[in-house]
């Protein structure tokens, strides 16, 4: 019984997900921030200008929670709120300076761990899982994923 649950693709792919949090959770808490506070920063360095609204869509949370996060990490120097020119609702978020060291150690860790676990892989493996992951992502967001039927299933 044990093996089948060790070759059921849906609970590795969770496992190996949260396997992956659990390795930035313990490097991101041994820096003092959080995970979702790196992904934030990783975020802005690619996306700069990015509102606390599309933040929260891309993280899965609450624009609140974003909030506090970007309360945090302005109160530490390392983000900027600045009014968006068109809608004076909107902050825009950007990295300030002090935030470039954090980005360049977050790219860093994540290049390593990603060598690290995929060692004794070769290229051609490594771009089958690539494409079969992306296969995967693509129907999970294609508009005729079939949610009902798995709802009905009790998925």
């Amino acid at each position: 019984m044990q093996q089948i649950f060790e070759r059921d693709v849906l609970i590795v792919l969770h496992d190996v997900a949260r396997l992956l949090r659990t390795r930035f959770d313990q490097r991101a808490r041994a820096r003092g921030m959080t995970r979702a506070q790196w992904v934030i920063l990783k975020r802005l360095s690619r996306q700069p200008g990015m509102s606390q609204n599309e933040l929260a869509g891309i993280c899965e949370v609450e624009p609140i929670s974003i909030g506090r996060l970007v309360d945090r990490l302005e109160a530490r120097g390392l983000v900027e709120r600045r009014p968006d020119p068109t809608d004076r609702r909107v902050n825009r978020l950007h990295l300030l300076p002090a935030a470039q060291p954090i980005v360049d150690e977050i790219t860093s860790y994540r290049d390593t761990l990603l060598e690290e676990i995929l060692e004794g892989l070769d290229e051609r493996a490594r771009t089958a899982l690539v494409d079969a992951l992306l296969h995967i992502k693509n129907k999970l967001t294609s508009d005729g994923f079939d949610l009902p039927r798995l709802k009905a299933a009790g998925e």
